[in-house]
């Protein structure tokens, strides 16, 4: 007679063959675009730069930063004052005016269920409940001079200002200053992200990329990446760093090795008008997409989860 396969593992031969035919996960970068007033977010592929949706989130007055929890997309608009979240897929409005009463919102970070919110033209930031919108402190730092972009290491909380080239350091629990002139001489600095130590500003007017140490602020590379054209957001997605350079007319983001600086594509993304800032969602750990196939065969498997440091 015959021998046939246990049920089981024909289950496991099945679930194998289709998870080979789903296609491979992929991370985004959503970009910011100013637009003449009439601003827009669009998606496009972190590996390839390839547009996805290049209009995802359109009709914004003036979108500043962005940033990602989950499928969620945070925006900042500065020319309606407000902070809104999207959904990171379809960008459909989840609450398009999650945070309202805002004066030149800039720069966005969240911290666990805290989102801080740089306000450029009161020259504050806010701290703020990341899922109700609510208030928590909103003038956590007051007295800075233009913030722009914001990033975090531990508890410390640096905040890029624009008008007087300084980056200042706080503490993320009190807002107590730790050092407001932690990195000084900076022509008009606008974005900051963190990779583990290593602490990256644009200076938009220097046309660069500093590279600085995160703990005593120290020149690791003052020109870590040049030739720039008026630089503003940046962020890190694995060792791949992703600028922003909004020069008139032809705007780009470029995408430079977050080690050496080295250029990988300097027009990574072109033909856009007036980027402003950048954001990156992680891509999936290999098998994340098929989890659920082979769970309908009955068994687990055990994965460690990526970390993803967000600008």
């Amino acid at each position: 007679m015959k021998k046939t396969a246990p049920p089981l593992l024909s289950l496991i031969s099945a679930a194998l063959a289709l998870i080979a035919t789903l296609p491979t996960a992929s991370a985004q970068i959503y970009v910011s675009v100013l637009n003449n007033g009439n601003g827009f977010v669009g998606e496009y592929n972190a590996t390839t730069g390839a547009a996805i949706n290049a209009g995802l989130i359109t009709g914004l007055s003036g979108p500043e930063d962005l940033v990602l929890s989950g499928n969620n997309l945070f925006v900042a608009t500065y020319g309606s004052g407000n902070v809104g979240i999207y959904n990171a897929t379809t960008g459909a409005a989840i609450s398009a005016n999650f945070i309202t009463g805002l004066n030149g919102p800039t720069g966005l970070l969240l911290s666990g269920n805290n989102l801080f919110v740089s306000n450029y033209g009161s020259t504050t930031v806010g701290e703020y409940d990341a899922t109700t919108g609510a208030a928590i402190n909103a003038s956590f730092i007051n007295g800075l001079n233009g913030p722009e972009e914001l990033a975090l290491s531990g508890n410390h909380l640096f905040v890029a200002n624009f008008n007087n080239g300084v980056i200042g350091e706080y503490d993320a629990t009190t807002g107590a200053a730790i050092n407001a002139s932690f990195i000084t001489g900076f022509a008009d600095p606008t974005g900051v992200a963190i990779s583990g130590n290593h602490l990256f500003l644009t200076d938009s007017r220097g046309s660069t990329v500093g590279e600085y140490d995160a703990t005593t602020g120290a020149v690791i590379n003052a020109n870590f990446v040049t030739g720039l054209t008026n630089p503003w957001g940046l962020t890190i997605s694995g060792n791949n760093l992703f600028v922003s350079n909004d020069a008139p007319n032809f705007a780009t983001v470029g995408e430079y090795n977050a080690t050496t600086g080295a250029t990988i594509n300097s027009s990574f993304v072109s033909g856009l008008n007036s980027v402003v800032y950048v954001a990156a969602s992680p891509a999936p750990e290999p098998g994340t997409a098929n989890l659920a196939v082979l769970g309908g065969v009955g068994f687990l498997i055990r994965r460690r989860r990526n970390s993803a440091a967000r600008q």
